[in-house]
């Protein structure tokens, strides 16, 4: 089982940059990826972006790509994403997820088996 602990969301006004953190436990060795989701009001849980932990690919959701980085430090079980440019529509409660099996599907919610509690994040215009 791994356990997963977000921090650093908050409040930024539009154009801003805020960066996430997840710390890894439990049993880190065992993770195939780490992803980000974020969920907003009234709305399904969407993928941000996913990172390979071993290898450290990467790969992003649509409205991610170019304004967020996600980055892992594999000897200090973390995961980070840095966001940049940030809009109003990027607030939502932001989630960090891990998987312990090997699978494609980097961008299913239902295919990570370990998440965080999440940790808010508002963009104010």
């Amino acid at each position: 089982q791994v356990q997963l602990v977000e921090s650093g969301g908050g409040s930024v006004r539009a154009g801003g940059s805020l960066r996430l953190s997840c710390q890894a436990s439990g049993r880190p060795f065992s993770i195939y990826n780490m992803g980000w989701f974020r969920q907003a009001p009234g709305k399904e849980r969407e993928f941000v972006a996913a990172i390979d932990w071993r290898f450290g690919n990467t790969d992003y959701g649509d409205r991610a790509e170019g304004r967020f980085t996600i980055s892992r430090d594999y000897a200090e079980n973390t995961m980070d994403l840095r966001m940049n440019s940030l809009k109003v529509e990027d607030t939502a409660v932001y989630y960090c997820a891990a998987r312990t099996y090997l699978s494609s599907e980097v961008g299913r919610p239902g295919s990570y088996d370990s998440w965080g509690q999440g940790t808010q994040v508002t963009v104010s215009s």
